[in-house]
């Protein structure tokens, strides 16, 4: 011993008394210097876990709309003209054939006046070709006229019938173009928009009224282009007004827009409401809740949520060494609290749902079920 508390000192060749008793008291405290002492074994990591169960699950998607008329009609003068009075203003409802504008008539109701004075000249002229023709047959029956003047008679009997014919058609042509000064609702709705104003020259079929026609509505929705490539299973949307949501209602999707949107990337999706409730009127803004088919999911806690450069992985455990691994899953959505997995993992695989933010890659743990310690405790 006195050699080792020589050779721990760095002392030697000391031979008094008190050295050497000086020398054999620090022997007996370091006696141990030249051997390290072990630590002690670190306790594996406890961790909770949950087996994965595969669960039917069919997720939802909500979309935020508006309710537009089934029906809606763009109104326009019949011929070209200058607009004298409008009768009715954006939101006012109106009834089939009501007026809605009128143009000016100056020139149509000339014209009829001209077609009037044609038909009462055509028909003057049928009068006298009758008599003609009347006096030509009595007198050709009792052989005081020839055949030509009878038939010359005829003919100009006939051509008077043709010309007033004629004379009533272009007076209808006329009063038909003095009817269509008038701009009259095809049917009963509610004016959504004015495109004209009183004194503006307006053209052939140049929209000067929209009416949304009363009765079956729409809730319009624009969605992103993906979600027409997988569309929800049931056609069948539940409507919720978004001022009211006790106000609620279920449509059935009615047309898909077939191209996309250049400026929004969006898809218009129109979802038909054959009896809307009065509280859901046009431009009322709707969410709309579609569901999709029931798939084979696995929903997790979000605790179990980590990443793996910058993608959503898991830490499984294996079975037999309790070692831990990161694995790659496939999200298919978010809810309150949970994780929902569409791939990735198999049935009866073991997932930290706790502790897992300072694991390792082949790290021993001590895995508990989900009701253990709390998450993260370890034994030192």
């Amino acid at each position: 011993m006195k050699r080792a508390a020589r050779r721990c000192l760095g002392v030697a060749g000391a031979r008094s008394p008190g050295v050497r008793l000086a020398l054999l008291g620090v022997s007996l405290l370091l006696g141990g210097c030249g051997e390290a002492e072990k630590p002690p074994a670190k306790s594996p990591t406890i961790v909770n876990v949950q087996p994965v169960a595969l669960t039917q699950f069919a997720s939802e998607i909500t979309l935020t709309g508006q309710i537009a008329a089934r029906v809606q009609s763009e109104l326009a003068f019949r011929i070209e003209g200058r607009i004298a009075s409008r009768d009715v203003e954006v939101g006012d409802h109106v009834s089939k054939g009501q007026l809605l504008a009128k143009l000016e008539t100056t020139q149509q109701d000339a014209d009829v006046s001209a077609a009037k004075a044609g038909v009462a000249s055509a028909e003057a002229t049928l009068k006298e070709a009758e008599a003609t023709f009347d006096r030509q047959n009595s007198l050709l029956r009792q052989g005081f006229t020839t055949r030509p003047n009878f038939d010359a008679a005829k003919q100009a009997l006939d051509g008077a019938k043709a010309g007033l014919e004629g004379a009533k058609a272009a007076l209808g042509t006329a009063e038909d173009s003095l009817a269509n000064t008038e701009l009259r609702a095809d049917g009963d709705g509610v004016v959504t928009a004015r495109s004209a104003e009183v004194g503006q020259v307006v053209g052939v079929a140049q929209a000067v009224y929209t009416v949304a026609r009363d009765g079956p509505r729409d809730a319009v929705f624009d969605v992103f282009e993906a979600l027409p490539a997988n569309p929800p299973g049931d056609k069948r949307v539940e409507i919720t007004l978004i001022s009211n949501p006790a106000i609620k209602t279920i449509g059935t999707v009615r047309e898909v827009a077939p191209t996309v949107d250049a400026t929004r990337g969006t898809v218009r999706v129109k979802i038909g409401i054959d009896a809307p409730p009065p509280a859901m009127g046009l431009g009322s803004a709707v969410q709309g809740a579609g569901r999709f088919k029931p798939t084979d999911t696995v929903v997790l806690p979000w605790t179990a949520f980590f990443a793996q450069k910058g993608k959503p992985a898991v830490w499984i455990v294996d079975p037999s060494s309790k070692q831990v691994s990161l694995r790659p899953v496939d999200v298919m959505g978010y809810r309150t609290g949970e994780l929902v997995l569409h791939d990735g993992l198999k049935a009866g695989e073991l997932v930290v749902t706790r502790g897992g933010q300072l694991l390792r890659p082949g790290e021993v743990v001590d895995p508990r079920p989900e009701a253990a310690d709390p998450a993260g405790s370890k034994k030192s």
